[in-house]
């Protein structure tokens, strides 16, 4: 695709305006199929900082010299691969309709473990071509790992940034993955999540949103804790920081139609793939009727499916992914399956062990 640097300027502000920044040149470039460093390289006169670009510039500016070790090793791209084995099914659509929008709207996934909340987020940004920092939430995380430090390279003290400053800054999607297991260390997010952006105060330096840039946290549970212990080390949240989320999405497991279509992305004995989710589907009613304490997760099945396609033998695949359940959870789970499907033949724990 020849386009002229005219022609990119031009149809960049159409889009955003006389600011872009890098996420919204990454998403025009997957939009019109061109390269990202082609086009970059046609706007080197309009670039006034790292990640910016400001359209009415008319001359080369003078470059700010900044420490090696402050700028990344390569220019990354932060969008995720679109996955050939994804089906979407539950608040997908919703969830796509926002980041879509490029508003500002953080945005809360609770659900039961394994049932799509991440994955889900993962493949709206990829088929949205819009940038995804992903933050793995601890009951450790603090200001440091979200917001960025002072770090001794090379025998300099240099600032970098989190990982939080890095969304800002590219308006990319923050997603705070497992955020109920957050301290309230987490609270150092109040600000940027009113979209007022953040001042860093140990630069003295403040970072407003870039366009695009929203936040999407996932949790187990509300933020009010796990009271029937299945997620040990989650946390209550303060209600002050769950109030800046105006919607949140209750994610459920996809039906058993819908979990058949995921597995037999991945797997071509399709009685198979139908016997597995009609016995998952099984469990969890039970389990949502308090007769059985555990469930089987959609990322359970995957990894069944998977565990098949390796050692071509059902009965293991089954075991040695239940495995990791009690004994008399696990028998009463294989038990089960017995009786979903009538062929299906149980050998003795040495055959399997073999």
């Amino acid at each position: 695709m020849g386009l002229s640097k005219d022609s990119i300027v031009n149809s960049l502000q159409d889009l955003y305006g006389e600011s872009v920044t890098t996420a919204d040149i990454k998403a025009w470039c997957a939009m019109n199929d061109v390269n990202y460093q082609t086009v970059t390289n046609k706007l080197t006169a309009y670039k006034v900082s790292r990640g910016k670009w400001n359209l009415t510039v008319t001359e080369q500016l003078e470059q700010t010299y900044q420490a090696p070790a402050a700028l990344p090793a390569v220019e990354q791209n932060l969008i995720p691969q679109k996955d050939d084995t994804f089906v979407k099914f539950g608040n997908f659509s919703d969830v796509k309709k926002i980041i879509q929008s490029r508003l500002f709207y953080p945005t809360f996934i609770t659900g039961l473990s394994g049932n799509g909340k991440t994955f889900s987020v993962e493949q709206a940004c990829a088929q949205l071509g819009r940038e995804l920092i992903r933050v793995n939430i601890t009951i450790e995380t603090d200001e440091d790992d979200l917001i960025g430090g002072f770090r001794l390279i090379d025998g300099n003290t240099v600032w970098h940034n989190g990982p939080v400053i890095e969304a800002l800054e590219r308006g990319a999607i923050l997603l705070l993955d497992e955020i109920d297991l957050a301290s309230n260390k987490i609270l150092c997010l109040q600000s940027i999540l009113e979209g007022k952006g953040v001042f860093l105060k140990k630069i003295g330096r403040r970072v407003d949103p870039a366009s695009g840039f929203n936040v999407i946290a996932t949790a187990n549970t509300k933020g009010k804790g796990s009271d029937d212990g299945r997620f040990i080390g989650t946390n209550v949240l303060n209600e002050a920081f769950l109030e800046r989320f105006p919607v949140t999405f209750e994610q459920e497991y996809p039906t058993s139609a819908t979990e058949q279509k995921i597995l037999n992305k991945l797997c071509s004995d399709d009685d198979f793939c139908k016997r597995l989710s009609d016995w998952a589907d099984i469990i969890r009613k039970t389990f949502y009727d308090g007769g059985v304490d555990e469930v089987i997760s959609t990322r359970r099945l995957v990894h069944i499916v998977r565990a098949y396609n390796i050692f071509n033998d059902k009965a293991k695949a089954i075991q040695v992914c239940v495995n990791r359940f009690d004994d008399e959870t696990k028998q009463a789970f294989i038990d089960l399956y017995d009786k979903v499907d009538a062929d299906f033949v149980m050998p003795v724990d040495e055959e399997i062990a073999a």
